[in-house]
């Protein structure tokens, strides 16, 4: 598919990916915990031992350098053990951020020194991350940020507040966008990224409860917070490239749109093999939706392993995707397998878990309204 501005060429898996499969289902089978609700929201289920038995399997930071911990695998290898864990609802948030897009911001912006330090901790399953980016006054608007760090003997003093910092409170670091420079008329100037020690001296982590009952997300305070230069990712300035970078990997891959898949999943068991003609049809429009956006966000991880940087074309999976995510719940609510569904079977407990998040879908990583202007200035409509 080509629009004007946008590319979304066909892909076809290579064989060594898709052979895959089978190898990443058995592991789950054997290394899902046994009290655990599977569930295919990113967000939820954090598994510190899921995690380190995935590190030793190779499967977390697939695409890196061997001599950073790395599988040297390709993107397309990543993309199949991706959707699988996504599709059987495995825990997966210990590591997720870190191995989808703080490592891969490391290799391509920080030192050696850096690289050398973080990596292997994340390719093993035992180092964590989160995104330091939205604030409480400034939405998704990124280039109005205004925490701070100022430069002192040595590193830089931070203070600030960013929020909606999924799972810091279990977190190890942070790569935070803060503000150098005023920037004067340029308001994507001045910006840099540091990592951020979540445990250090002056970071104080509020988690935030919601609707659901859980706390992944949180509110996280800096006050007169000490970095060091060796923990500033990239050039001091040059925070507005690399963070537009990083989004390309956050919102192009199966996860924006297989968030709700785990509630479709149990909708077809509960329907079960001959369906009534509605419930059929309405089967068939989901999957033709998933299919669709599982084909462009294949299309995307190809123009990865290009090396190409697809920031509009991500917005765009991102965009579609997770208003069909928050779609999906809406779309079965009355539906007979759901109306009638018994209180804790399976199919009950995944779609009021997808209901309850739903809302959550459309904001993270870019609220629809940001993420249609990153495609509206791609297309040259503004």
């Amino acid at each position: 598919m080509t629009f004007q501005g946008l590319h979304f060429d066909p892909v076809r898996l290579p064989e060594a990916a898709e052979r895959l499969r089978a190898e990443v289902r058995a592991f789950v089978a054997e290394h899902m915990p046994a009290d655990y609700l599977p569930n295919s929201d990113f967000n939820e289920g954090h598994s510190p031992e899921f995690t380190r038995a995935l590190g030793r399997r190779g499967w977390i930071g697939m695409t890196w350098p061997a001599q950073y911990g790395g599988g040297e695998r390709t993107f397309f290898e990543r993309y199949v053990v991706t959707e699988e864990l996504l599709a059987a609802g495995a825990p997966v948030s210990a590591h997720w951020i870190a191995d989808r897009q703080s490592g891969p911001l490391l290799l391509r912006y920080g030192t050696e020194a850096q690289c050398a330090r973080y990596l292997p901790g994340i390719a093993r399953g035992e180092t964590y991350f989160s995104i330091g980016m939205s604030e409480p006054d400034s939405g998704s608007d990124l280039a109005s940020v205004s925490t701070r760090a100022e430069a002192v003997q040595g590193g830089w003093v931070v203070n600030g507040t960013k929020v909606w910092t999924t799972d810091a409170h279990r977190n190890h670091h942070m790569v935070t966008l803060v503000r150098t420079d005023p920037g004067g008329d340029n308001r994507h100037a001045g910006l840099s990224q540091l990592v951020v020690d979540l445990h250090g001296e002056g970071v104080t982590v509020r988690p935030i409860r919601n609707i659901a009952g859980g706390e992944d997300f949180n509110e996280v305070v800096f006050e007169d917070c000490f970095v060091a230069d060796e923990d500033v990712i990239g050039e001091p300035g040059n925070g507005w490239e690399q963070v537009t970078s990083e989004l390309s990997y956050e919102r192009s891959g199966p996860e924006r749109f297989l968030s709700a898949f785990r509630v479709f999943v149990e909708f077809v068991r509960a329907a079960g093999p001959e369906p009534d003609e509605s419930t059929a049809a309405l089967i068939g429009r989901i999957a033709s939706h998933i299919m669709t956006l599982r084909k462009m966000s294949m299309s995307v991880a190809g123009m990865l392993q290009d090396g190409k940087s697809p920031a509009v074309e991500a917005a765009l999976v991102k965009q579609l995707g997770n208003d069909f995510e928050k779609l999906v719940p809406e779309l079965l609510r009355l539906a007979p397998p759901v109306s009638v569904g018994v209180a804790g079977s399976a199919l009950r407990r995944s779609f009021e878990q997808t209901l309850l998040h739903s809302p959550s879908f459309t904001v993270r990583g870019g609220t629809r309204e940001i993420l249609r202007g990153v495609i509206a200035r791609g297309l040259g409509l503004r």
